[in-house]
């Protein structure tokens, strides 16, 4: 077995792919292939940059050190969205492909059957089949979910390099067989978090508890530079509509 080197690992997994049959399943690798090809020419990672690694109806990339995460991180949050959008928009509803994305980092070993051997890699593996993330794809009107290691979130996410917002992730705690792991994902959080458990030392989202009573939610679009007035009853939403509004 070669001596384990420092990759940035990056996996992609099709929701409910087990649902479909042969025929679709086929075209939706197809589908996938397109757009992890296509997210790597946008970050502009050359092919020699990159190991692949087919799993069915999940893809893993092993991505050369060199490789500036920070480009492929802001690839993953615009470019690839768009690239699954511009697929999905031209199939029907029941053949529409959603993706679990994970983004990673660790030292890998390929050993004499091309098998890729090492326990941070097993780390991102794990991310990518938790719980979180399955319930945040679920949860999501969005075709996608975006999952950070720890250690991407500490080196990259949180000095919010151009393109990338550190306040648009949330950590979360993963179980895995090794133990409770930490994580970060892409967008707003579920209700778990938002209730003051899914950050550090049970931070999180004010609660109607440190708000006060919520007995309305008042939804403020457009442009604002402020609220002015008396006691406010209830949630604030700056622009962006609920769930329960979305389309």
């Amino acid at each position: 077995m070669a001596d384990p080197v420092f990759r940035t690992i990056l996996l992609f997994d099709i929701e409910q792919f087990g649902s479909r049959d042969d025929v679709e399943q086929a075209f939706l690798r197809r589908v996938l292939y397109d757009i992890v090809d296509a997210t790597f020419v946008d970050a502009g990672v050359d092919e020699t940059a990159r190991l692949r690694a087919d799993r069915g109806d999940s893809v893993m990339e092993l991505i050369d050190a060199k490789v500036s995460v920070p480009t492929l991180l802001k690839t993953l949050l615009t470019e690839t969205p768009a690239l699954l959008h511009n697929k999905n928009r031209l199939l029907a509803s029941s053949a529409r492909i959603r993706l679990r994305i994970v983004l990673s980092s660790g030292y890998v070993a390929v050993d004499e059957l091309d098998g890729w051997v090492g326990s941070d890699l097993n780390h991102a593996v794990r991310l990518l089949n938790s719980d979180p993330l399955r319930d945040a794809l679920k949860q999501s009107d969005a075709g996608s979910v975006l999952g950070v290691s720890e250690a991407v979130y500490q080196g990259v996410v949180r000095h919010g390099p151009l393109g990338v917002r550190p306040g648009d992730f949330h950590r979360v705690t993963v179980e895995t067989k090794e133990g409770p792991t930490v994580a970060w994902l892409h967008g707003e959080p579920g209700a778990e978090t938002a209730a003051g458990t899914g950050g550090p030392s049970g931070e999180g989202t004010p609660t109607a508890t440190s708000l006060g009573p919520s007995t309305s939610h008042t939804h403020i679009g457009g442009d604002q530079y402020g609220v002015t007035g008396g006691t406010v009853l209830g949630d604030l939403n700056f622009g962006l509509p609920d769930r329960g509004e979305r389309r």
